[in-house]
């Protein structure tokens, strides 16, 4: 048995017991398991907001900068080996457009040392897998990693902890009075850990966690 660490600002905050080992749990919205120096990151959406504005809604532009900065931070803090990709890289065929692709290319070579593997998830499949010039592996789910079972959809791997994404976990928060915070999570079962979603223009699913869960609040 292993423990989960959250990470905010410095190591701090609960253990928690799983299947396959210790976790980091960050801030940034990804995991890192210190045993493979592996980084796990879930439904990042690049070109969501480009797709959106195609179809002529009109949502704000930068989405993509800032979701591949906050990843440099994530690696640039964590030094991982190797980063997995639980999911929906791209969100659709409108992603694979110059700028957007230009800027993924730029970002990939700033990290040109860290190895990249996308887990194949919904959108991924529609969008088209990253072009070969990016030097992202892209396989199948559940990807085997030890104890740890990499897969975008939520579900059960026998004798495995489940890393998923997909669902994108949110939790509410009742304050004083009126006040409520609806905020990104990461969602502990005994055999699941589902992230939240790393894409910075994406919607949430409220959990409610049930005895012997464990809601980890990103704030």
């Amino acid at each position: 048995m292993g423990q989960v660490k959250v990470l905010q600002n410095g190591e701090s905050g609960w253990p928690v017991s799983t299947l396959a080992g210790e976790l980091v749990l960050s801030a940034q919205r990804v995991a890192y398991s210190p045993a493979f120096n592996a980084l796990f990151v879930a439904d990042v959406h690049l070109g969501k907001a480009a797709t959106f504005r195609s179809l002529g809604v009109p949502v704000p532009a930068g989405t993509t900068q800032e979701n591949l900065s906050r990843l440099s931070e994530s690696i640039e803090q964590l030094k991982p080996r190797v980063v997995y990709f639980l999911g929906d890289l791209l969100h659709a065929k409108a992603a694979h457009n110059p700028e957007l692709l230009d800027k993924l290319h730029t970002w990939r070579l700033q990290h040109a040392d860290v190895d990249m593997t996308l887990i194949r998830g919904n959108h991924d499949s529609k969008a088209g897998d990253p072009p070969a010039t990016l030097n992202i592996s892209v396989v199948e789910e559940p990807f085997m990693l030890g104890g740890f079972a990499l897969c975008h959809h939520p579900q059960t791997v026998p004798g495995a902890l489940v890393l998923a994404g997909h669902e994108h976990p949110v939790v509410v928060l009742n304050g004083k009075g009126r006040s409520r915070a609806r905020l990104p999570c990461f969602y502990l079962k005994p055999d699941l850990l589902m992230l939240p979603s790393f894409g910075a223009f994406t919607g949430g699913y409220q959990v409610n966690p049930q005895a012997g869960e464990a809601v980890f609040p990103v704030v």
